[in-house]
């Protein structure tokens, strides 16, 4: 019956990686709902996208020995970047979080696409990144995984007080005294890294609905923000987790299941919260 994790180291690391950066997902994603900050999101993920692209047009990972993360390695500080120019150009009222992010976007796109252009050799598994390849997953990425859940665990764990405050009412937060701006940067950098984890799992294309999904489900349900949070965090562990297994049993793209796995919760707690009124 559960040949599917006793047979398949694949799906062990994949079920696992998966259930990992979920958690991490809805965790964020509580706040990314809270605020309306779903098309960061989608931004920091096209950011990805021309990381992605930069680290496979200079394969920068091979000449440093960083192989065994791909051009995730450049993903990563590229993806970083992208989030703090968002967070600054906001903050500085050059333009609000919407034009920022699409700004941003634009620019991350095009790069990759000028990246990929100027690539002289066949570019990797450039499909694999722009929609997922969770399959592929092995055991170092689930350590890093791991490890990044704890910091980013910490990091909520650290400012959550803070957080919710600002995510409620950020103009009285920061007339109280907190540090609105400080706040924005880190969640803007667990979210960028998040992302760029959670690339090489759904994908670049889908990975913002990683994101929004389960928060958005939780929403639904009502409560606290700490009762959404835990909600959001069930959801994104146990429909990563259930949605790689009807992907295994189906035979079809196990990203592209976890998140329609999701996508039918939400409809699920929308009808039930309909019917309620």
């Amino acid at each position: 019956m559960f040949s599917w994790w006793t047979d398949y180291e694949f799906m062990q690391n994949a079920i696992m990686a998966g259930a990992l950066v979920g958690a991490m997902c809805a965790l964020l994603g509580v706040f990314v709902v809270q605020r309306n900050m779903a098309f960061v999101g989608d931004g920091l993920a096209h950011a990805a996208f021309g990381g992605v692209a930069l680290g496979l047009l200079r394969d920068l990972s091979t000449r440093l020995s960083l192989a065994w993360l791909g051009p995730i390695w450049v993903a990563v500080p590229f993806c970083l970047a992208i989030a703090m120019g968002i967070g600054w150009v906001q903050n500085r009222g050059y333009a609000s979080e919407s034009t920022a992010v699409g700004i941003f976007f634009s620019v991350s796109v095009a790069l990759g696409i000028v990246f990929i252009y100027l690539r002289t050799t066949p570019a990797g598994d450039l499909e694999g990144y722009l929609f997922g390849n969770i399959l592929a997953v092995r055991r170092v990425d689930v350590y890093g995984a791991l490890g990044l859940f704890i910091v980013v665990g910490i990091a909520v764990a650290l400012t959550w007080t803070k957080m919710a405050y600002v995510a409620f009412d950020r103009e009285l937060a920061r007339i109280s005294g907190v540090a609105v701006e400080r706040l924005d940067y880190l969640l803007l950098a667990m979210i960028a890294a998040v992302i760029v984890l959670s690339v090489r799992i759904v994908g670049v294309i889908l990975v913002s609905s990683y994101l929004v999904i389960p928060a958005a489900t939780a929403r639904l349900t009502g409560g606290s923000l700490a009762r959404m949070s835990v909600v959001s965090l069930a959801l994104g562990v146990l429909g990563s987790a259930t949605g790689l297994i009807i992907s295994f049993y189906v035979d079809i793209p196990s990203g592209a299941t976890v998140i329609l796995t999701l996508a039918a919760t939400f409809a699920v707690a929308a009808s039930i919260r309909s019917l309620r009124k």
